[in-house]
């Protein structure tokens, strides 16, 4: 049957320091002895458990106690076990510098039973008590962590839901919400090392940005199925209507984020992709003629990723256009329709956003 008795190390090159010591401890508690520095580190870092307190000499030949203590004190496994100096150097200085070191007592030899057995018993009570505490800590870092990953997928189905709804309303659509979130979680990190962009996209921003990008199209559900399931050519009053899906995106979002107790970060970016995706460099987009930096960088990148979908995509009124027609028409566009840097950079890498087209097919 395994002992309940808590563990001390004794550490003194004098033999009948170690039989005096062993004689007081050994019928309360377990008692491993070491004569030297060295056979201290091993039985500390060796024996399973770890001492529960260690009594460390301070005067040895070869290593002394202080650079033992240091020692214990560098390995991860021992650098909690407390430590009380017994020693002979009775002076102040000597027992400030222990007590700097970092050791939990300081006792000066001769010793005296009672008040050593009164301070051990102090050292291992506290001892027991800061491990409840970092058991009841660890305890609750893994609570946190577990309830923040269950809000984090309850956040993730919530948008994947929201943003179905708009897609379900398009059916042509196919797998455009999830190639646009790939899209843009691929540019922003592309971007990442851009000296226009290093402020801003952090990889809290990406973060929040490609679990926003769903939602871009969320004003959809607001535009009649007449208009948005038309198969032929909008007419201009038609038209006028389909954009307004860029406002009633971002004020639903808005009236979402009104309702929260607590600011919620990715709504905020989910309103900007949502209300200026199509917004242009040069000013001619909708809802509202941003132009150049006035655009919001999320929506930027939205728009690129947006766009380059729509042209390399199958709909019922076209055929997927050929990669190297696209790459001409982001060409001609950079500087009037996109961010001329993130679209110079969106071609650098085209292939690899083709790559993602071709993984998830309409």
């Amino acid at each position: 049957m395994a002992s309940d008795k808590q563990t001390l190390l004794i550490v003194d090159d004098s033999p009948e320091n170690l039989l005096l010591l062993s004689g007081l401890l050994d019928g309360q508690y377990k008692v491993l002895a070491a004569n030297s520095g060295e056979k201290a580190l091993r039985i500390a870092t060796q024996t399973q458990p770890r001492p529960d307190l260690i009594l460390l000499d301070v005067m040895m030949p070869g290593m002394d106690g202080y650079q033992v203590f240091s020692q214990l004190r560098a390995n991860p496994n021992t650098r909690d076990i407390p430590v009380i100096f017994v020693t002979a150097m009775d002076s102040a200085d000597a027992e400030l510098r222990g007590l700097e070191l970092g050791a939990v007592d300081y006792i000066t030899k001769p010793i005296v039973p009672p008040v050593l057995m009164a301070r051990i018993h102090t050292q291992l009570e506290l001892k027991q008590a800061r491990d409840r505490l970092a058991g009841q800590n660890l305890w609750l870092e893994t609570e946190v962590a577990k309830r923040m990953a269950e809000n984090d997928l309850i956040q993730e189905v919530s948008i994947r839901a929201l943003a179905h709804l708009a897609e379900i309303r398009d059916p042509e659509t196919g797998h455009h919400i999830l190639r646009t979130q790939n899209y843009v979680q691929l540019l922003a990190l592309l971007l990442k090392t851009h000296q226009r962009y290093t402020g801003v996209l952090t990889d809290a921003y990406v973060r929040l940005l490609v679990r926003s990008a769903p939602l871009h199209d969320i004003g959809k559900v607001g535009i009649p199925d007449a208009i948005l399931q038309k198969t032929g050519p909008l007419t201009d009053e038609e038209w006028e209507i389909m954009k307004t899906h860029a406002r009633l995106g971002s004020e639903a979002i808005e009236m979402a984020e009104r309702d929260t107790a607590i600011p919620v970060e990715f709504l905020s970016l989910a309103k900007e992709v949502a209300h200026w995706h199509h917004e242009k460099w040069d000013g001619s987009g909708y809802p509202d003629g941003l132009k150049g930096d006035a655009i919001p960088v999320s929506a930027r990148i939205m728009a690129l990723a947006d766009v380059f979908d729509a042209l390399i995509s199958r709909r019922v009124y076209k055929e997927p256009m050929p990669p190297e027609e696209i790459q001409n028409i982001l060409s001609l566009e950079k500087g009037r329709h996109f961010d001329p840097d993130m679209a110079a950079v969106f071609i650098a890498h085209f292939d690899a956003f083709c790559d993602i087209a071709k993984r998830l097919p309409n």
